[in-house]
């Protein structure tokens, strides 16, 4: 597990890893999670969010969604990603920039037997709080973005 905190930006890692912030101009606080892509992990991922918006004073309202959003785009990568998964942080200003990398590949939505209320709303979830959501895709792994506005 790697994880930071940071009230300044710079360019938080590693060879093969998270390019978010660099996307990200300038954040008043960063903060960053590296953990394998295991479904016992998302847990961990859950309460590293809370706890870091707590501390940076993120009210209660905005601190759960995007507890829900950690939750739902940790859950995929923790299904999807093959070995590594990358929580990224960055509050700026009135916005959390939330990005979720793992080492996965694109994600195929077969038709199955499962029943719809047992999977696959949990991108609608994120696409309802969330003000704007992207997906990237390179033969590295797939990046999830979700910005939420938020009274920080």
């Amino acid at each position: 597990m790697f994880l930071t905190d940071s009230p300044t930006a710079g360019p938080p890692f590693t060879e093969s890893g998270l390019n978010a912030a660099a996307m990200l101009s300038r954040p008043r606080r960063l903060a960053v999670l590296a953990l394998p892509a295991q479904e016992t992990n998302v847990s961990i991922a859950r309460h590293f969010t809370a706890g870091q918006l707590e501390h940076w004073g993120v009210p209660e309202e905005d601190r759960d969604s995007a507890v829900l959003i950690v939750d739902e785009l940790a859950a995929n990568a923790a299904r999807y990603g093959h070995e590594d998964m990358t929580l990224l942080l960055a509050l700026d200003h009135d916005t959390l920039h939330i990005v979720v990398t793992d080492s996965g590949t694109a994600v195929e939505h077969p038709e199955n037997d499962i029943a719809p209320d047992e999977h696959g709303r949990g991108t609608g979830i994120v696409e309802f709080l969330a003000q704007s959501t992207e997906v990237h895709q390179n033969t590295d792994g797939r990046e999830v973005r979700a910005d939420l506005l938020c009274a920080a």
